[in-house]
């Protein structure tokens, strides 16, 4: 699957012009992974998003007592690690590949760079983002209240 179509289906910026997705596309760089590998480990620094070309990752959340338990899991076409990359805090959960698992990854840096260049794809993300902060809270919840 060519790049420009992943993008196009990517949620996260669906509401962009073609003009950002292509930019976009430029500063992507494929990234394959193994099962059990892992794409982020949590607390770490985040240094890029990653678009879910193929395969199947799961979101993992440790609590301070050691207990683990998953969030999510994602698959084609989704973005993990978006929250990090914006506001440079460490990673809250470790998102390991359940399959053979291949993506497109967008650092940190170049992101800064697309939107700084082009603020409108700020705007343009800011739902998403906002979306994906209330899903993680609901399902955060979720656990708590098991």
């Amino acid at each position: 699957m060519a790049e420009k179509e992943i993008l196009k289906g990517v949620s996260l910026f669906k509401s962009l012009s073609l003009k950002h997705l292509k930019a976009i596309e430029k500063a992507c760089v494929t990234r394959g992974f193994q099962p059990g590998e892992k794409l982020i480990e949590q607390g770490a620094q985040g240094v890029g998003l990653f678009i879910i070309e193929m395969g199947k990752v799961k979101v993992t959340k440790t609590r301070d007592d050691g207990t683990s338990f998953i969030i999510a899991e994602h698959g084609p076409g989704e973005v993990i690690g978006e929250m990090s990359i914006l506001d440079g805090a460490p990673r809250t959960a470790t998102v390991e590949a359940l399959e053979p698992t291949t993506c497109w990854v967008l650092s940190s840096w170049s992101f800064q760079s697309i939107m700084e260049a082009h603020p409108e794809v700020a705007v343009g993300i800011l739902p998403m983002v906002v979306k994906r902060f209330r899903e993680t809270n609901e399902a955060l919840l979720r656990v708590r209240g098991e």
